[in-house]
């Protein structure tokens, strides 16, 4: 059934609700990643017509900038959370476990957004990247400040080095991602996140 956006740009309201459609493209991007997106399959995805996207969402880059909008929302709320543990190992555990939920848990696509849409060398593709860098990297300061403030406190020993934790971290999750989006075992990556676990440094 043909649901357009609105008949002239005014008069009648949208004849789809654009959070859910919104959710449908960025099921789409993170099977997909962002430059294997084909508007086609988007706009199959999504339920509307080319126009009806653009009207509503802009071009593909501003709609795959939205979609990562709902992805760090309803994805990646368990961050937030993470950070307010009490301790730096407590952080390490919520995020590893929080981010094992994500790659493997119900009917979304495997892996993290973020990995799979590295993208080629386009001005599009360019810009895509620089935003997923950006993201990326106020994801990373917080969690060194996090860590720092273990540290001033005594909970992680004085030789650590918080930077080099919170990119030992990342890493770690980063590699779960590419397992997880390869079907490795749920198990096998709950392994990793308890070796990793065991692993942590304290006084």
């Amino acid at each position: 059934m043909e649901m357009t956006a609105t008949q002239g740009g005014r008069g009648r309201p949208r004849e789809f609700d654009p959070e859910e459609a919104l959710a449908a493209a960025l099921q789409v991007f993170w099977r997909r990643g962002y430059d294997g997106a084909s508007m086609a399959e988007l706009t199959e995805a999504m339920g509307i017509t080319k126009p009806s996207l653009y009207a509503c969402f802009g071009n593909k880059e501003a709609l795959f900038r939205k979609a990562l909008d709902l992805y760090e929302r309803d994805k990646l709320c368990y961050i937030k959370s993470a950070l307010e543990a009490p301790t730096a190992k407590g952080v390490a555990e919520r995020i590893l476990r929080g981010s094992l939920a994500i790659q493997t848990g119900g009917n979304d696509p495997r892996g993290c957004l973020g990995v799979i849409s590295s993208v080629g060398g386009t001005a599009h593709a360019e810009s895509i990247r620089d935003e997923i860098m950006a993201r990326r990297a106020s994801s990373d300061r917080a969690l060194v400040e996090r860590f720092e403030r273990a540290r001033a406190e005594g909970d992680l020993p004085a030789g650590v080095e918080p930077q080099a934790m919170a990119c030992y971290l990342t890493t770690v999750i980063q590699g779960m991602a590419i397992q997880a989006g390869a079907d490795v075992p749920r198990e096998r990556l709950e392994q990793l996140i308890n070796t990793t676990l065991a692993m942590w440094p304290s006084n």
